[in-house]
């Protein structure tokens, strides 16, 4: 049976090496990391595509935490020619290594954002509940953050868990821009009693616990929400009087100072131009200028946190939820 060995051996071999020429670019293609879910794959694919570059890019899609990991580490050294990612990432990313090439055209976004990167989305937090549930526990309607820290919640209650899910960290910055860390603790570790067992691992995990029943009200990413009202559940949504914090993720690309970081700095101007009319379909977050988004999207509370978002300020803002347990 050696020979059977040896097949399987060389196989594997072949198969490896096949891989690794998919993964690294290989024939001058740009290669895309990002971090977004699959709807902002096949929106940034169609668009790459349509403005004639199919076949010049591969985009691999890695978790946030281990891209983020890959940046920190890697620095320009990383195999990406272009990333899509949480912006607070690419802060810290660029702090500490200097890695990205200003984008060099003119983004027309609503808001400054530094030379080296331009959001491609925004996902928006907000409360949610099940009417029928609320109704059959005869709760009342919570109207912020605060209130879901209230005993008669207890075990009614789905959050996102800041540890897993950059959604959950919108949920923090509300709870401390509203009431600082002190009080802040003492509503976030009511809050994280009531959920026990319903904190949740993704942005969409507490909208499906309480689109089921399992839970009457939740934090989650707003969007959602609405979606799920619009298809006839009984579900509704509020912005917390503690205000509607978002988090966004951006294109950048990374100065390797080759003939492929012109090319993907083509392709990061397509992402924010052509792709968003997709995006912004899929996350109803208005970023430029001319965007516009149905009234029911329209977040009546925005607020951003005092301070620039970086990696340093999540793991400070994770260590704060931590000790509220």
């Amino acid at each position: 049976m050696k020979w059977l060995t040896f097949l399987l051996i060389g196989l594997a071999i072949l198969l490896a090496g096949c891989g690794g020429n998919a993964a690294s670019g290989e024939g001058g293609q740009v290669v895309i990391y990002s971090n977004g879910d699959e709807e902002a794959i096949k929106a940034m694919e169609q668009s790459l595509n349509g403005a004639g570059y199919e076949g010049k890019y591969i985009i691999q899609s890695l978790g946030t935490s281990e891209l983020g990991g890959k940046l920190m580490a890697e620095g320009s050294k990383i195999e990406a020619d272009l990333v899509t990612m949480s912006s607070y990432f690419l802060e810290s990313a660029q702090q500490q290594h200097s890695m990205f090439r200003d984008l060099g055209f003119q983004t027309h976004s609503l808001e400054e954002y530094p030379a080296f990167y331009s959001p491609v989305l925004a996902n928006t937090g907000a409360l949610f509940f099940n009417t029928a549930m609320i109704e059959q526990k005869g709760l009342e309607v919570p109207k912020s953050i605060k209130d879901l820290a209230d005993p008669s919640y207890k075990g009614l209650v789905s959050i996102p868990n800041i540890m897993d899910s950059s959604t959950g960290w919108t949920l923090i910055q509300a709870i401390i821009s509203e009431y600082g860390e002190d009080e802040g603790k003492e509503i976030m570790a009511g809050v994280i009693e009531n959920a026990g067992p319903h904190l949740e691992s993704s942005g969409s995990g507490s909208i499906k616990k309480v689109q089921a029943g399992e839970v009457a009200v939740g934090f989650g990413l707003r969007h959602q929400a609405v979606e799920v009202k619009k298809s006839g559940a009984p579900i509704d949504f509020i912005d917390p009087v503690e205000g509607n914090f978002s988090i966004t993720e951006s294109v950048a690309v990374i100065d390797k100072e080759n003939e492929k970081t012109d090319l993907a700095l083509e392709m990061a101007e397509v992402l924010i131009t052509d792709a968003r009319k997709d995006l912004i379909t899929y996350y109803p977050v208005p970023l430029y200028e001319g965007e516009t988004v149905d009234e029911d999207n329209k977040a009546s509370n925005n607020k951003s946190f005092s301070e620039p978002l970086t990696v340093e300020l999540l793991e400070k803002h994770q260590s704060f939820f931590n000790s509220a347990k």
